[in-house]
Parts: structure tokens; sequence; C-alpha cells
């Protein structure tokens, strides 16, 4: 009986935290919603892929959000969080600084520069070939050769 009680209770203790704070595992989401979220937020830890649409509906939309979440290895190897903007009218702070038009697909460098927009959607292939020649991309490649 003990042993099962203790079962039981270990078993919930970490839904309780979860429960209590609500964020246990969105730190990890490789896809997320733009929020209140800032760009700053991303500086130098990961490369944020903003994709923009006036409606969750928009076939470009989730064409492109399809192609991401297919390849999502590829991309975390090269430090990428998805954002996704669906709503203009909630004027998120990432939306009033990017100031999309439609669908948008927009890749931010770790160092807060726009790197690439496009009104269409892009193959994973065409945005890590775009990542890749990034001189802060080079560099990360260049060092884990030479630590490894």
């Amino acid at each position: 009986m003990i042993r099962t009680l203790a079962f039981v209770f270990s078993a919930l203790i970490p839904l309780a935290a979860l429960a209590a704070d609500g964020t246990a595992t969105s730190d990890d989401s490789f896809v997320r919603p733009v929020g209140e979220s800032e760009l700053s937020e991303f500086l130098w830890v990961k490369r944020p892929i903003v994709v923009f649409a006036d409606t969750p509906a928009d076939p470009r939309f989730q064409q492109q959000i399809d192609m991401l979440v297919a390849e999502e290895a590829a991309m975390r190897d090269r430090d990428v969080i998805v954002l996704t903007d669906t709503d203009p009218s909630a004027r998120s702070p990432i939306r009033t600084k990017l100031r999309p038009r439609g669908f948008q697909m927009v890749f931010v460098d770790k160092d807060g520069v726009v790197k690439l927009r496009k009104p269409s959607p892009w193959s994973v292939r065409e945005i890590g070939r775009s990542i890749d020649k990034t001189p802060l991309r080079e560099r990360e490649i260049r060092e884990r050769r030479e630590g490894g």
C-alpha cells in the first residue's frame, strides 16, 4: 500500500507543478505564438523565424508551418524558433516592429538583424541555406568542427 501511494504521489507532483506555473513545456516549444514576446528576448540565443498571416486559415501560413515542423530537427540544429502571428488586430510588439502585410515569413539572425523577408512560403532547404550563409552560423559551424 505504501509503495502504491508513493508511486501515485510521485506521478502527481510533476503534474501539480505544471498546473501551478502553466509554462513548464512552453520554453521548449519549437512553434509558438508571438504573444507579447519581443525580438530582444532571443538575442544571441535563437534565430526567430516569424510567420505572419491575417488568419490561421491562410493556406500559405499552413504550408509554411507544415514545412518547418516536418524538418524541426534541422531547424533546431540551427537554433531556430518559429513564432506565429495570425492576428493583425492584436498589434503584437513583433508585428509592430516588422510591419508585415498579409502573409510573410521573416528570418531574424541571433544578432537581431532581419536577414530575409519572403511573401510566400519557403522550403526548409532554402531557409537552411540562407541561415548557413550568415557569418554567425559559419562561425558556429567552424567552432563546432574545431571543438569536436
